[in-house]
C-alpha cells in the first residue's frame, strides 16, 4: 500500500478567487485507479467559471477536465491497465439510466455532470477516476494526452455534421475549440475556413492549416468575405465554436442553402433571430454536447499514427503551483494565448 500524504488541489472560490488549498489524498474505492496528474488543459468552460460567465458554473470548484496521468494505484481490470502507464480519460459522467442513456447517448446524459463544471474536476496533484472511463495513451507523452479531451469535443462536432471530403467548412472562434475542429474537418478532407474577431489567433490558426481566414470585425466584411469564397453559395458545413447569439447568427447566415450547422458553444445569453432563415434555407442543425469513448480512441490512435501534432496548439505552460497567475494571465491575455496547460 502506497501512502501519500499531500494532496494539492487548485479551487475556485467564486468569480475572480483562485487557491490552492491542501487536501487529502483521494483513496480509490472498488473499480476505481488512483492517478498522479501529469499535465491539465485549461477550458474555455474553466476561463469561464473564473470569470462567472460559464452556464454550468457553481462555487467552489475545482476546475479541470483535461488531462493526462500515471496511474499509481489500480485492481486488476480487463482493459490492461496498469500501475505506471500514462493515461487519459473521459471526465463527462452519466446517470445510466435516463432516456439518453437507455438510448446509448451518454455524452448527453439528461443529469451529466462533466469534471470542473457541475462536479468537481481533474486540478489536484492526486484524483481517483472509474476504470471504465480511464483510456491507455498508447505511448503518447503526458502533454499531448492532456490535449485529446478538447480534440475528442470537437471531433465529436465535426462528425455530427457530416463533414467530408470536399466540403467546404466555416468554423466560428478560433479558440482552442475551433482550432481543434479545423484540424478535425482537415483530417476529412474538407476545405476549412476559421473566422475570429482577433487577428493574431486566425493568424496563428494559418500556421496550423486552416486553407483561410476571415477577420470577424463588422457584419458587412463577414458577408461579403463569405460570398467571396463561395461564389456566394454559402459553406457546406459551418461550425460554432464560441457560445455567442452573434456567432451562432454568423453561422445561419453563412450556411449554404440545404447547409450542416453545429452548435459546440456554450454561453448564457438568448438569441433573438429571424428563425424562418432556417426554413427558408433548409438548414439541418446539430447540437454537439461532450465526446464518447470511440471519439477519444480513434483520436488517440490518429495523433499516435503521427498524422496531428497536437502539442503544436500549446501557447504557454505554467506549474501547478501557478496556477493562480496562469487563470489571471489568460483571463487578460485570450486574445493571444490559445492552449494554456498546467504542469504538475
Amino acid at each position: 500500500m502506497i501512502v501519500l500524504k499531500k494532496n494539492l488541489v487548485s479551487q475556485i472560490n467564486k468569480p475572480g478567487e483562485i487557491q490552492l488549498l491542501e487536501a487529502e489524498v483521494p483513496k480509490p474505492r472498488p473499480g476505481e485507479a488512483l492517478l498522479k496528474l501529469l499535465y491539465g488543459g485549461i477550458c474555455g468552460s474553466d476561463l469561464g467559471t473564473y470569470r462567472g460567465t460559464f452556464a454550468y458554473s457553481s462555487y467552489p470548484r475545482i476546475p479541470g477536465h483535461e488531462f493526462s496521468a500515471e496511474i499509481v494505484e489500480i485492481e486488476e481490470n480487463d482493459k490492461g491497465l496498469k500501475k505506471g502507464m500514462v493515461v487519459t480519460a473521459n471526465p463527462y459522467f452519466n446517470c445510466g439510466t435516463c432516456y439518453s442513456c437507455r438510448r446509448g447517448l451518454v455524452n448527453c446524459c439528461t443529469s451529466n455532470e462533466t469534471m470542473g463544471a457541475q462536479r468537481d474536476g481533474g486540478f489536484s496533484q492526486y484524483i481517483t477516476m472509474p476504470i471504465e472511463r480511464i483510456y491507455d495513451g498508447q505511448g503518447l507523452s503526458g502533454k499531448t494526452l492532456a490535449l485529446i479531451e478538447p480534440f475528442a469535443i470537437s471531433h465529436h462536432g465535426v462528425k455530427r455534421g457530416n463533414v467530408k471530403k470536399g466540403d467546404k467548412v466555416l468554423v466560428i472562434g478560433a479558440g482552442t475549440i475551433g482550432v481543434l475542429a479545423m484540424i478535425s474537418a482537415k483530417l476529412s478532407g474538407a476545405e476549412v475556413y476559421i473566422s475570429d474577431v482577433a487577428q493574431g489567433k486566425l493568424d496563428y490558426a494559418l500556421e496550423l492549416g486552416a486553407d483561410g481566414v476571415i477577420l470577424n470585425s463588422d457584419p458587412a466584411r463577414f458577408s461579403s468575405e463569405v460570398d467571396e469564397i463561395t461564389n456566394g453559395d454559402g459553406f457546406d458545413v459551418t461550425i460554432e465554436a464560441v457560445g455567442l447569439p452573434s456567432t451562432f447568427q454568423n453561422c445561419i447566415d453563412a450556411a449554404a442553402f440545404g447547409g450542416r450547422v453545429v452548435l459546440i458553444g456554450i454561453g448564457k445569453q438568448n438569441l433573438d433571430f429571424n428563425f424562418s432563415m432556417i426554413q427558408k434555407k433548409e438548414l439541418n442543425i446539430y447540437g454537439s454536447r461532450n465526446a464518447v469513448k470511440a471519439d477519444f480512441e480513434e483520436l488517440i490512435d490518429i495523433v499516435n499514427k503521427g498524422k496531428v501534432n497536437l502539442e503544436k496548439i500549446i501557447t504557454n505552460v505554467y506549474d501547478f503551483e501557478d496556477s493562480e497567475k496562469a487563470f489571471k494571465d489568460f483571463d487578460q491575455n485570450a486574445g493571444e494565448m490559445l492552449k494554456v496547460v498546467l504542469k504538475f
